[in-house]
């Protein structure tokens, strides 16, 4: 049976409270205590420190804002942990990506549908409230493009009703193989647009957001080996939301890039494009120091994905040096391989120690390292996917409930909790969710997680069978 797309009997109605009343919640301005706070219209109408509880308030404990997940393939939740197997010649990226092409051969938007649901539950349980979806399964199978051209777009769009997730959609546009316009290979059919038929996907992607009143449209030109500079040109005026692209992952792009252009990519970038505030540079790994320097002379957000990084050996992004000059970043689960908020903020930092064999290196002046990370993360996350952050009045009416009865998180206080939830506590540190103003996790499960488990299950068997 076909999954339907948007409709609101589609997601299992939860509490809105009065009001919520919070012991403990990190505003802006830091900790505060017996914290009152009221919704409306998805967004936070009121925000009052050292008052009491009114009747009918939802009572919650420790609350820190709800954090972007900047970049994501949600369809790649269901090959999680299917390319762990080393090559007779070695493995990389390349051969990973390999194996994603065949898995995504398979997916009709059902199954991508149903993927995409369970990928954005497992999001808000880890305690993600928005995420930006770099989408660039656009057609069927064979290559031809759906009767409604923004059909797998529209899918996106049902799963983050679903699930509940605050949704920034970046559709990709993804023309070429490789730098210089080469050709589109077989495995990329389904991926492919020129600038004509991307921007009547853009119109269709509108009408399939229209009924997410806080969805965000922007768009991502997939990478310099997908897009020539003149289509980069033309795609930028057909929408004035945020802007992703993958950009210097890996050291064989940086070098094919060298080799078309004579600049490596983020300089090229930064050479013949308007990078600015509205723009994101997924993962920027290999970038030397004039390269980064020019990211934070832009105001552009670094989109660093370190789970992801790490599983594909991709390497290890300059962050101490770019946090010193104030550079702008937040996280992304990308891959999907594992969804955990804090692991990513944990190994953003425990690559670093590595890298310097040293402790609490990106924290400056002393500061709590998960109040840094945090913090950072939540400001750099929510520029790049075009929203407020954190808890004050006019910022999305989103929040985590730490879990204070968790054994790493007993006895802590103020910042302790935040270095305990991101250092110690693996899972089960998020006790509730809110999304919108809605608890949508309670006792660390989202409240639909059954019912799409189970469609998640049923279809996974079914591709899983086909993929041999």
């Amino acid at each position: 049976m076909a999954m339907q797309q948007i409709s609101p009997a589609q997601i299992a109605p939860v509490q809105r409270a009065q009001g919520l009343w919070a012991e403990h919640a990190w505003l802006p301005d830091g900790w505060a205590h017996s914290v009152r706070l009221r919704a409306s219209h998805g967004r936070w109408q009121s925000v009052e420190t050292g008052v009491p509880a009114e009747p009918g308030d939802e009572r919650l404990g420790v609350v820190v804002p709800g954090l972007a997940n900047l970049h994501s393939h949600a369809f790649q939740r269901g090959m999680a942990g299917l390319t762990e197997v080393g090559g007779r010649s070695g493995d990389s990226f390349w051969s990973w990506r390999e194996l994603m092409y065949r898995f995504l051969e398979r997916l009709d938007p059902d199954s991508f549908q149903a993927i995409a649901e369970l990928a954005y539950i497992e999001m808000l349980e880890a305690g993600f409230t928005r995420v930006g979806e770099f989408h660039y399964l656009h057609h069927a199978a064979d290559g031809r493009a759906h009767a409604d051209p923004a059909e797998m777009s529209a899918r996106v769009a049902a799963a983050a009703h679903a699930s509940g997730i605050g949704l920034t959609l970046l559709p990709v546009f993804y023309a070429h193989a490789d730098f210089g316009g080469a050709p589109p290979n077989p495995a990329q059919r389904r991926l492919i647009h020129d600038v004509d038929g991307f921007a009547r996907l853009l119109d269709g992607c509108r009408q399939a957001l229209a009924p997410l009143p806080d969805a965000v449209l922007g768009i991502a030109p997939h990478s310099l080996r997908a897009v020539t500079p003149e289509e980069l040109a033309a795609l930028l005026p057909l929408n004035d939301g945020p802007v992703h692209i993958h950009i210097a992952e890996q050291l064989r792009e940086v070098e094919a890039c060298v080799a078309w252009s004579g600049q490596r990519p983020v300089e090229w970038l930064l050479a013949h494009a308007p990078v600015d505030a509205r723009w994101c540079l997924v993962h920027a790994t290999h970038v030397l120091d004039t390269e980064w320097q020019g990211i934070v002379a832009r105001d552009a957000v670094a989109g660093l994905c370190p789970i992801t990084e790490a599983n594909l050996g991709d390497g290890l992004f300059p962050m101490r040096d770019f946090a010193a000059a104030g550079g702008r970043f937040g996280v992304g689960s990308d891959s999907n391989v594992l969804i955990d908020a804090a692991e990513e903020l944990r190994l953003l930092e425990y690559g670093q120690r590595l890298a310097w064999r040293g402790r609490n290196v990106l924290a400056q002046g002393g500061a709590s390292s998960g109040a840094w990370l945090l913090g950072q993360a939540l400001v750099g996350g929510a520029q790049a996917l075009g929203v407020a952050s954190g808890v004050s009045v006019g910022a999305p009416a989103d929040l985590v409930e730490l879990d204070t009865r968790h054994t790493a998180l007993l006895a802590r206080q103020g910042d302790a909790w935040l270095d305990s939830w991101i250092f110690a506590a693996r899972t089960g540190a998020v006790r509730s969710v809110w999304r919108d103003g809605r608890a949508l996790v309670r006792e660390g499960r989202h409240v639909e997680r059954e019912r799409i488990a189970a469609r998640y299950a049923q279809v996974l068997a079914g591709l899983l069978r086909t993929l041999g």
